[in-house]
């Protein structure tokens, strides 16, 4: 659905710029676009290569097991479904703690772990569980310390205070990961209740 909204967008503009008789502008857009894209991305390289390699150093000088450590009591509250010390948990933790560092790329391998994991204890392999919607939930909304790409992608558009976004950032996601908690155990505790009337009756 959504490459057919882009493909819209881009013949629309196409259509429009064909009318006005301004054709040429759309090459110039593309090629200027193409140009920015890479100019970006090659920016980037040397900054996400500083934060990789400073991230690194934390995660072995047991930074990232330290997280780990403070977020176990939160995930074992969450995923009551889930055993302690099955691998899925291990995942889960590692997928927050590399979410809240800034590091998405190093996240998405422990997510796609956890959710192989999770798959295994799902009684029902058609539906989601319990366990599967709240990390995903808990994934999107997780809360950032350290915004080391947004400030990366900043730097490279030449932001003069790139780091600014730090504040907000800590805000905005600790909010949405306060909100969908809250969320998820009132969900929780409604389907637990409904669950109990139908066996009452």
């Amino acid at each position: 659905m959504i490459n057919l909204i882009w493909l819209f967008l881009i013949l629309g503009g196409i259509a429009v710029a064909a009318c006005n008789g301004r054709i040429d502008l759309v090459t110039e857009t593309f090629f200027g676009a193409a140009n920015d894209g890479v100019r970006v991305c090659l920016d980037l390289i040397g900054l996400m290569t500083l934060w990789m390699g400073m991230l690194e150093v934390a995660r072995q000088a047991g930074l990232i097991r330290l997280l780990a450590r403070l977020v176990r009591p939160l995930t074992v509250i969450l995923f009551p479904d889930i055993p302690p010390q099955h691998p899925a948990m291990g995942a889960i933790i590692m997928n927050i703690s590399a979410n809240i560092l800034g590091l998405g790329n190093a996240a998405t391998p422990f997510g796609l772990k956890a959710m192989q994991e999770l798959q295994k204890l799902n009684p029902w392999p058609d539906t989601a569980s319990n366990a599967m919607c709240t990390f995903l939930a808990l994934n999107t909304s997780c809360i950032v310390l350290i915004p080391a790409t947004i400030v990366g992608v900043r730097v490279a558009a030449g932001s003069i205070n790139a780091t600014e976004i730090v504040a907000p950032t800590i805000f905005a996601t600790g909010f949405s990961m306060f909100f969908v908690i809250m969320l998820d155990i009132i969900w929780r505790s409604y389907l637990k209740a409904g669950h109990r009337r139908r066996r009452k009756w």
